[in-house]
């Protein structure tokens, strides 16, 4: 692979890119059934979603650098930046279109600034302790992308030989994406295409890892070859799946994937439709199905916040109760661009429709939980941390403890717009409130009343 040689002043740089090694030149796809390492760091890691074009007025790589400071000091660890892709205009929704149909995999969205520009924004990201992975689109294109016309062959067509927009696997009906185009995924030489791009950006420009669009829609053997080639890199990098298929975990060509199933259970539990038990029934199939990696926990994210709506409207008074689960329960928790504000309303999806940033109200609130995350290991990501134990009875409270190596950590939400009353199984001994700081004991079988959406998190860390 031809590499770009950049004359970039500053040791930053220079060290962001001087420790990679070359790749071997074997093609993508000459497999040898190596699996892709994922860093150390990555075992206490908190995650920030980061949406360039509505994080600032001006929206590019450059206005967010500013903001990085804060971010590693509210505990983030990884930022994952959403498509910075340039977008295609054939068949574009809105005025400047989805981040997500991309018209090149190895070009940046010029309204987002350089290719320079985002080597200095990694590059600031790592001087402040953090990581970076690109949100990766491998399931479909743009119109744009210069495949359509020098490869049709790369893409599924229909009978009179068109190249069609995205299918849903399950039903077999168009997904209604009409903005890109579907890739066939059993092309061999549009895999080997793709899977050099994805080399290019961890060789050549030196990110962490990707999150993966859609991945539950491609096949185990594309994963499988995905995962070979960049562990021949040689360097360890953090893959996250969107799709919740435990395939995609169990094979370790992913360590995380989305917690779909317990972030759809945390709505209706909000909205009482449920109890509280679904989280332990969730909990219980989650340990007996997947053999790898962990889940990540979140109440808002990109599709969530524009199409389904802000946590606030589906979770109300209720959201920062349903934080706290996400940031403690078991794995990692994602915080999306504006929630440490927060952001009120639904950021519109094809139109510039800027975060206002003023209060930064719940930004102690976060700090708080990701920083106990950080020092107390119990809190720590799959088999660094503890597994949750349910220490109370009941469909409206939720309390559970995690301990291991001396560290311990005990949750107490009320997930009801109303007061209540519980009883915990066991004693916690004596901790200290993270929010309040006081130090307490509760006793076993002792009442608790505990008020509307209140929550308590112990720590003896």
């Amino acid at each position: 692979m031809l590499r770009k040689v950049f004359i970039i002043a500053g040791s930053l740089i220079l060290g962001l890119f001087g420790c990679k090694r070359a790749a071997e030149t074997r093609a993508p796809g000459e497999g040898t059934g190596l699996k892709v390492e994922t860093p150390a760091w990555g075992k206490k890691a908190a995650i920030y979603e980061l949406n360039i074009r509505q994080f600032t007025p001006e929206g590019t790589f450059n206005a967010v650098r500013p903001h990085l400071k804060r971010l590693a000091d509210m505990g983030i660890d990884i930022i994952w930046l959403m498509p910075i892709h340039p977008i295609s205009k054939t068949k574009r929704k809105g005025t400047l279109g989805s981040y997500y149909a991309v018209s090149g995999y190895r070009e940046v969205n010029p309204e987002y600034g350089t290719l320079h520009d985002l080597q200095l924004l990694i590059a600031d990201i790592r001087n402040h302790g953090m990581k970076v992975l690109l949100d990766w689109v491998p399931h479909h294109t743009g119109w744009d992308h210069p495949w359509i016309t020098e490869h049709p062959e790369y893409y599924s067509k229909d009978s009179l030989g068109n190249i069609i927009d995205p299918i849903n696997e399950e039903t077999g009906e168009s997904w209604g994406w009409t903005d890109v185009a579907e890739l066939k995924l059993d092309n061999q030489e549009m895999r080997n295409a793709m899977i050099g791009d994805m080399v290019y950006w961890v060789q050549d420009i030196g990110i962490d890892g990707f999150r993966v669009d859609h991945a539950h829609g491609l096949p185990d053997d594309f994963w499988d070859q995905v995962s070979d080639s960049l562990a021949r890199i040689g360097t360890p990098l953090y893959m996250l799946a969107e799709g919740e298929d435990t395939r995609l975990r169990n094979k370790q060509n992913f360590v995380a994937t989305y917690a779909w199933k317990f972030h759809h259970a945390m709505n209706d539990v909000a909205q009482g439709k449920r109890t509280v038990g679904i989280f332990d029934t969730l909990l219980e199939r989650d340990r007996e199905t997947y053999t790898h990696g962990y889940h990540m926990y979140f109440t808002s994210n990109h599709d969530e916040n524009s199409w389904a709506g802000t946590e606030m409207e589906r979770m109300g008074d209720g959201h920062k109760a349903f934080a706290v689960l996400a940031a403690t329960i078991d794995g990692m928790p994602l915080i999306y661009s504006g929630q440490e504000e927060p952001l009120t309303k639904r950021l519109e999806f094809f139109e510039k429709d800027t975060i206002v940033w003023k209060q930064y109200a719940y930004e102690d609130f976060y700090k708080t939980l990701l920083h106990l995350k950080k020092r107390n290991v119990a809190l720590w990501n799959g088999e660094h941390g503890a597994l949750s134990q349910r220490i109370n009875a009941g469909d409206r409270v939720y309390a559970f403890r995690r301990e291991r190596d001396g560290s311990k950590v005990v949750v107490i939400l009320n997930l009801s717009p109303k007061a209540q009353t519980t009883l915990l199984t066991e004693n916690t001994g004596e901790m200290r409130d993270v929010f309040s700081g006081a130090i307490t004991e509760i006793k076993t079988n002792t009442e608790i009343t505990l008020a509307p959406w209140e929550y308590k998190v112990l720590s003896n860390k």
